[in-house]
């Protein structure tokens, strides 16, 4: 991706902003027991791409079942939030 630098006096944006724009996303979901979510990617070629949270097994890690799979832990980083 390519990002064009302008030199309209009205409307700069030095390199730094263009590399490190000033935010920075953050997740404020809160997840619970029996939520469906979207994995980033599913375990097998099989499974499907959607996990059931069964219980959190410690602050973001959840035991999940995956439909094609079985059983997983789960990071909070291997779905979607």
């Amino acid at each position: 991706m390519s990002m064009q630098l302008t030199s309209n006096p009205a409307n700069v944006v030095t390199e730094q902003e263009a590399i490190a724009p000033d935010w920075s996303p953050v997740c404020h979901i809160t997840y619970n027991r029996d939520s469906w979510v979207k994995l980033n990617q599913a375990p097998s070629a099989y499974s499907q791409e959607e996990a059931l949270l069964l219980c959190e097994e410690k602050s973001g890690t959840w035991v999940s079942w995956v439909p094609g799979y079985g059983e997983v832990t789960l990071n909070k980083s291997e779905f979607y939030c």
